[in-house]
């Protein structure tokens, strides 16, 4: 479907940004591009070791500079990492050029899904879960700032969670389509 803008999905680490993203980009028949592996891809290293050699702030550089890149793109679904909002650049970029989907969980549910993932560097402590909510706390106000969209991904199936995106994300875009499904008594 190419009435729909591209569409960017942010939200903390264990979201489903990836998962969700390949499956919306199938269904939509667009590029999928995930942000922290292009850059990955470009250095030939891994996030860890752009970490270790560059610091958080080299890697936020490269970030800033990747989704500039990629939100110029047309025809794309494109999943950030999780601390790309952390920039103003990297918000304005997004919400200029596209649809922002904010993928949100719990920290609980960011927990499992992170818990053998050795490629997440701010997570390589004893205190995961402070860290977490500390995350949680930062961020949060910013994906909701530069989303259009916000969906739950807890307990729910990724194929759910791509058909509620697909659903508001055309109710957003399409004024006509708003219109009918609030006249046939749908509510926004």
């Amino acid at each position: 479907m190419q009435d729909l803008p591209n569409l960017f999905l942010v939200g903390p680490m264990g979201a489903g940004k990836s998962t969700i993203g390949r499956l919306l980009a199938a269904e939509l028949s667009r590029t999928f591009h995930d942000s922290d592996h292009v850059i990955q891809d470009r250095c030939g290293a891994d996030i860890p070791w752009i970490f270790d050699v560059e610091g958080e702030p080299g890697f936020r550089l490269r970030e800033v500079q990747m989704i500039d890149e990629l939100t110029r793109l047309s025809g794309v679904v494109l999943a950030t990492g999780g601390g790309a909002v952390l920039r103003e650049e990297n918000r304005r970029a997004l919400r200029e050029r596209g649809t922002v989907v904010y993928l949100l969980t719990t920290v609980e549910q960011q927990l499992k899904r992170t818990a053998r993932d050795k490629n997440r560097p701010l997570l390589q402590r004893v205190d995961r879960e402070q860290v977490l909510k500390d995350m949680f706390l930062l961020r949060d106000p910013l994906y909701r700032a530069t989303s259009d969209i916000t969906v739950r991904t807890d307990r729910r199936s990724p194929r759910a969670v791509v058909n509620d995106i697909l659903r508001r994300a055309r109710r957003l875009n399409d004024p006509l389509e708003n219109r009918q499904l609030t006249d046939s008594g749908v509510s926004s």
